[in-house]
């Protein structure tokens, strides 16, 4: 059709395509998204299929039900190395390997994940695959979780059998997706670094300290600012809001700068190191540990209030 349109009208036509095409990259991005009626057809057509649930409280799995099929993911026991001073450092490539073999993930797997936390334990999930060189391709995000599933679909309380073995192969953990503690030190609390933007991604309670939970210290790494991650959900659908809420939400942030993320277990920073990729941005590092690295060596800088620096530190 196009070939049979006359020289001008076809230019027009090819100059529309490359527009929308240039003018949709967040919609391009938001690929690993899909629903129910996506899952429910994969389930039947693709034999290659590993549904894993994370729940927030992983005894839901067994009492509130999951979706038939699906393989069950402990949050803090499956997807973080839990032998140091803080919990939820990143899994050694070894350690995550072994695990996604034994819920039965090859190389070729189609994964779909889901939680029932507005996506932020998917994210851990999908960001750890992403770490350690997973196809992301083969990788979707179930947008509403377990909400968005049982909406006309049914939940079953019996476990899923133990899958064969996989033989899934990870790569070493790409060094260019996190940080240490003490990168954040030297980059944004000692040199303050004007290309490196540090963003908290808790609620803003806990980032000024007026909440301490999950924490020894109330407050936050000096130099941060507060981004709330789950800010870009929808707290009663559980999906995500739409391209321009979610630009609205990180509107502070600079394209051309590298963004370090934190939280205080690794869920919620994930996630905005999720959305901050479906809105664009390149290079977006995760501070292995989070707050419970920096809360816990107890004689590190930290500033309390709703400014990246107090008085102190704004000298």
């Amino acid at each position: 059709m196009l070939a049979n349109l006359p020289p001008r009208p076809r230019q027009r036509l090819l100059l529309l395509v490359l527009l929308l095409a240039i003018l949709s990259p967040a919609q391009a991005a938001r690929d690993f998204l899909i629903d129910a009626d996506w899952l429910a057809t994969a389930r039947d057509d693709n034999p290659k299929l590993v549904v894993l649930e994370v729940r927030y409280h992983p005894h839901r799995y067994f009492t509130v039900g999951h979706i038939p099929g699906a393989i069950q993911v402990q949050r803090f026991k499956d997807l973080g190395d839990n032998q140091g001073p803080a919990i939820m450092a990143f899994p050694s490539r070894d350690a995550f390997q072994a695990t996604l073999r034994r819920w039965g993930v090859n190389d070729d797997s189609t994964l779909v994940l889901y939680d029932d936390a507005r996506s932020a334990l998917a994210a851990r999930l999908y960001y750890l695959l992403r770490l350690y060189g997973f196809n992301l391709d083969q990788v979707k995000i179930l947008d509403g979780g377990a909400l968005e599933w049982s909406g006309l679909n049914e939940l079953t309380t019996e476990a899923t059998p133990a899958p064969p073995p996989g033989n899934v192969t990870l790569q070493e953990a790409d060094p260019a997706l996190f940080v240490h503690w003490t990168d954040v030190y030297d980059d944004v609390v000692s040199r303050r670094d004007p290309g490196v933007v540090l963003v908290d991604a808790r609620p803003a309670e806990m980032y000024s300290g007026e909440l301490i939970r999950h924490a020894i210290q109330g407050g936050h790494i000096p130099g941060a600012i507060n981004v709330v991650s789950l800010d870009g959900t929808d707290p009663l659908t559980q999906k995500w809001r739409d391209d321009g809420a979610l630009g609205a939400l990180y509107r502070n942030l600079p394209r051309d700068k590298t963004i370090y993320l934190y939280c205080h277990d690794g869920f919620r920073m994930s996630l905005g190191w999720l959305q901050l990729h479906a809105l664009g941005y390149r290079d977006i590092r995760l501070l292995d540990g989070g707050w419970g690295v920096w809360d816990r060596a107890m004689t590190l800088p930290v500033v309390r209030g709703d400014k990246p620096y107090d008085e102190e530190f704004a000298l």
